[in-house]
């Protein structure tokens, strides 16, 4: 067993904090994504600008805490980003779990630090920018 600890306070409260992003049905860009490795899943709901940056995130999310953790921190730094600044996030976040990169620099990040340690909860932390890169998928084309 890790010696890390995965569910901190500051992670528990980052759960709690994704209930300030509802999904409204108003919402444009939707997408659904599941961890195949946890049974994790969330729905996510994107709108974007003239700039097609974001400008409002909403999701409903049935996952575990780490899951909901990761897609409060999805949901505090995606205002403001485009469909390629959220890909390559994923891929950094990818990297990062798979133990070939460093610490991604989205905001909040961090709390999520003992992650790489549980493969189990790899799939939840990713769970948003999987739905977010289908969601926006159509902005690319």
């Amino acid at each position: 067993m890790s010696a890390t600890v995965l569910y901190t306070p500051d992670v528990l409260a980052l759960a709690m904090d994704l209930a300030a992003y509802p999904l409204a049905g108003d919402l444009p860009h939707v997408a659904e994504a599941r961890s195949a490795t946890c049974g994790s899943q969330l729905r996510l709901g994107l709108d974007s600008g003239p700039d097609e940056r974001i400008v409002r995130v909403g999701i409903s999310a049935q996952a575990c805490a780490i899951g909901q953790a990761a897609a409060a921190i999805f949901a505090k730094g995606a205002q403001g980003q485009s469909a390629p600044e959220l890909a390559q996030a994923r891929g950094e976040i990818r990297s990062w779990l798979s133990g070939e990169g460093p610490m991604p620099g989205w905001p909040d990040f961090d709390t999520l630090a003992a992650v790489p340690d549980y493969p189990g909860r790899h799939g939840a932390v990713l769970l948003a920018w999987d739905a977010a890169q289908e969601a926006l998928s159509s902005l690319a084309e």
